[in-house]
């Protein structure tokens, strides 16, 4: 990338003033002299150089009315998901899990099917094995438990109780 020219001599400032003068943005104005528009911007002000209240208005009339003209480009809606809150991600664990829950340690955590970040879809269990960046990185990959990212064993780490119903490891 160039550096800009930091002088103005004054056959850019005619040029500029034309240019102004012609209705040119100073975006546009920027553009055909060479210079950043901030550059021009700054000139204009040490010129003197203004545009009329109504000439201002019109010019964002026209953009306005371009913006619209313009056809729009038909966006595909994305699948919705519904997201839990925490009390519906609970009461899908303990229907998952129906009493008596066993530790989480017993419950089996079936290998075998590692996928990466990319392979990982809306179907597969998102929790992480290894250590991110290491070359054996990747994530379960299972199916999860329906509502939740988690296949039912990493689920089962993954929400665990709290206080006193917490069993210890």
């Amino acid at each position: 990338m160039s550096a800009p020219r930091r002088n103005w001599s004054s056959e850019r400032i005619e040029l500029l003033q034309r240019c102004f003068h012609a209705g040119l943005s100073c975006s546009q104005i920027a553009r055909e002299i060479g210079v950043t528009r901030n550059a021009v911007i700054g000139k204009m002000n040490r010129l003197g150089l203004s545009r009329p209240r109504d000439v201002l208005d019109r010019q964002l009339e026209q953009r306005r009315d371009a913006r619209l003209a313009r056809p729009t480009i038909a966006r595909l809606p994305r699948p919705k998901r519904p997201h839990l809150n925490f009390f519906a991600q609970h009461e899908t664990l303990r229907e998952a899990f129906p009493e008596p829950n066993p530790p989480a340690e017993h419950i089996p955590i079936h290998n075998g099917r590692g996928c990466t970040l990319l392979e990982l879809g809306q179907g597969k269990c998102r929790w992480p094995i290894s250590t991110p960046g290491a070359a054996d990185f990747c994530f379960c990959g299972n199916e999860p438990v329906e509502g939740l990212p988690y296949c039912p064993g990493h689920a089962r780490i993954a929400y665990r109780g709290t206080g006193r119903h917490r069993r210890s490891a």
